[in-house]
């Protein structure tokens, strides 16, 4: 029995993300790592490169993570310039978002300051770059918002009665890499597909943005800026929240009723007993760990976990206010604080068309978002609104 469900009794309150190990024994190091692997289908880097790099990596040590990476990330630069000299456009951009991957990967461990913002914009420069030279409809967006804007992306389809796709990530993602863990499967699905940063994700904190329990005001103010700006039919948009993206997804389902149907994975209904859960839950955390957490709290705006859960203490949302259709993924390595809410707000969802998809080991797909296998995701969701839009 664990140390959490000693202190509650016996009920498992575990925050974890991850029940198996893959490469690395620090439990942050080797969900990131897992996830770089998952992001390979989708354009990011190959699975030989990802194991390349990590034999330059200290289990836990930051600093050798963010090295390791930017390294890898330069040599990748230094190729797609080759590959441009050739004429290889194509070549080129296909090198040059495996570079924006790892320089993505490389901030992920570094804490609030000059570097890390370093790091974050040269990814968004070669995220934008790659887009250009892969000749994808991307178009760069910034929605007013607090005194500052939320950045976005939106993939125009071709066809423009198509769905919209607006895909939401976590605590510790930017909106780019949403592209490679989901946004681009829509893409090539025919979706318009729209990627955001709300307020504290991305690097939203540095222009004073940071999270938000009332979900459903910077979410209202990304579907205004859609409609009138990328002419998004809402009897055809759903909204795809991930991680801490699970809570916001929730709250906007409850709040926010032009959204036509909701994809939560996991969810998170009540963040407060997220939050209280991970107090204290990790003893002599690495150095990987602490730096994690100094981007959390900022992305947050509380200097330390009790003060976060004491700002969120009465933030939730309410299943039984939820018209849409609501899809609740779950996948069985998540912890006990995952797997309880996101199967009661199941319970409390009585929506039409509403459904819990829980994905096993046997999937390949059970670890946290389903960073081991987002591509079965995209697949469960694709088939689940196209049933959900094929009966309106």
């Amino acid at each position: 029995m664990s140390k959490q469900e000693i202190a509650t009794g016996g009920e498992d309150y575990s925050t974890q993300r991850l029940s198996q190990r893959y490469r690395f024994s620090d439990p942050n190091m080797d969900l990131f790592f897992l996830g770089a692997l998952g992001w390979a289908p989708a354009g990011g880097i190959s699975a030989g490169e990802a194991f390349q790099v990590a034999t330059m990596i200290e289990d836990g040590n930051a600093d050798s993570w963010a090295n390791a990476f930017e390294g890898q990330g330069e040599t990748l630069i230094a190729q797609a310039d080759q590959w441009i000299s050739r004429g290889e456009t194509r070549a080129a951009g296909e090198t040059r978002l495996r570079a924006f991957t790892c320089f993505r990967l490389a901030w992920q461990f570094i804490s609030p300051g000059d570097r890390f913002l370093f790091l974050f914009r040269r990814s968004q420069q070669l995220f934008d770059l790659a887009m250009d030279e892969l000749g994808l409809p991307s178009e760069r967006f910034e929605v007013p918002y607090g005194g500052s804007v939320l950045p976005g992306h939106f993939f125009r389809a071709s066809d423009p009665a198509s769905p919209t796709m607006l895909v939401i990530g976590g605590a510790d993602t930017c909106h780019e890499d949403r592209f490679l863990s989901q946004g681009r499967y829509y893409i090539d699905r025919g979706y318009h597909v729209a990627l955001v940063d709300l307020p504290g994700q991305g690097a939203t904190a540095a222009d004073g943005l940071f999270w938000e329990p009332e979900t459903e005001k910077p979410v209202g103010a990304v579907l205004d800026f859609l409609l009138a700006n990328c002419g998004v039919d809402f009897s055809r948009l759903a909204l795809l929240g991930m991680s801490l993206g699970g809570y916001f997804a929730a709250r906007a389902a409850a709040e926010e009723p032009r959204l036509a149907a909701v994809i939560a994975t996991p969810v998170l209904s009540k963040p407060v007993e997220l939050f209280m859960a991970a107090v204290g839950a990790h003893s002599n955390p690495s150095q990987a760990a602490e730096r994690n957490m100094d981007v959390l709290m900022w992305k947050c705006g509380t200097q330390d976990l009790s003060s976060l859960a004491s700002k969120w203490q009465d933030k939730h949302a309410d299943p039984a206010k939820v018209r849409m259709p609501f899809l609740s993924v779950l996948g069985t390595q998540e912890g006990g604080v995952w797997q309880k809410q996101t199967r009661n707000w199941s319970q409390g969802v009585t929506s039409p068309g509403s459904q819990l998809l829980v994905l096993g080991p046997e999937t390949g797909a059970d670890a946290h978002c389903q960073g081991n296998n987002p591509l079965r995701l995209a697949q469960e969701v694709h088939a689940w609104l196209g049933a959900i839009f094929a009966a309106r």
